[in-house]
């Protein structure tokens, strides 16, 4: 362990359990690095997802955005290619992006797909599906409203999916944010997370949560007061 981590984990009560705002303030007391840091939030579960009734999925717009620039492509032909790039798409296309796609470029982060066009998407499904660029329904990539999708893309969509393991992880800002603003995009990330609850999900739902910088170490957060943020 470093010299510089020591230090940083000093700041931080093992103890204790933080609040949402407390956390917020102190995820910022964490930075160290040279760069400025993603603020990530990481929290695991009591779902099984191997059951499709318990699969937890969706995307939240932060109030705030991610602080990212995100870049996006989308599947689209007349009038809705054109809604796209009017709304800020950094790549329109269709035949001419799946030839791209299949030979190993990817100048994008997250895919948009006019209903129209999965035809098209699912000739690639095997090459987007393993990187999570799947478009989909139930985060709003898959939309005849496109424009809307890159709008919310770009101003700091954030797609969350569990794993196998019930595990999420997602990056809900920045280290050069306010804390205030930290503690306002976790509180509608925890929110988007409690709306998913599955019916059948049984006991404590979030089992624990953290949060931290790229290079930090990790604030415990309390389960309490997230499994009451609504």
């Amino acid at each position: 362990m470093s010299k510089r981590f020591k230090q940083l984990l000093e700041k931080i009560d093992n103890t204790k359990m933080y609040g949402v705002t407390d956390a917020s303030g102190l995820v910022k007391e964490l930075k160290s690095a040279k760069f400025d840091e993603t603020v990530e939030i990481a929290m695991n579960l009591n779902v099984d997802p191997r059951h499709a009734d318990q699969m937890v999925r969706g995307a939240i717009v932060l109030p705030h955005g991610t602080g990212k620039t995100v870049r996006v492509a989308v599947f689209a032909k007349g009038v809705k290619a054109d809604e796209a790039k009017a709304a800020g798409a950094d790549i329109v296309g269709t035949d001419d992006l799946v030839a791209e796609i299949k030979e190993g470029i990817f100048n994008f982060d997250v895919v948009v797909a006019a209903p129209d066009c999965m035809g098209l998407v699912g000739q690639i499904g095997r090459i987007l599906g393993p990187k999570g660029l799947m478009p989909n329904p139930k985060t709003g990539t898959v939309t005849p409203d496109v424009a809307t999708a890159v709008k919310n893309v770009k101003g700091g969509q954030v797609n969350f999916r569990v794993d196998k393991k019930g595990n999420i992880h997602a990056g809900i800002g920045k280290a050069s944010f306010e804390a205030n603003q930290i503690a306002e995009n976790l509180t509608s990330f925890l929110q988007a997370i409690n709306k998913q609850k599955p019916a059948s999900a049984k006991g404590r739902y979030i089992q624990n949560a953290v949060l931290s910088l790229t290079m930090s170490p990790a604030v415990k957060l309390d389960l309490n007061e997230l499994a009451d943020i609504k």
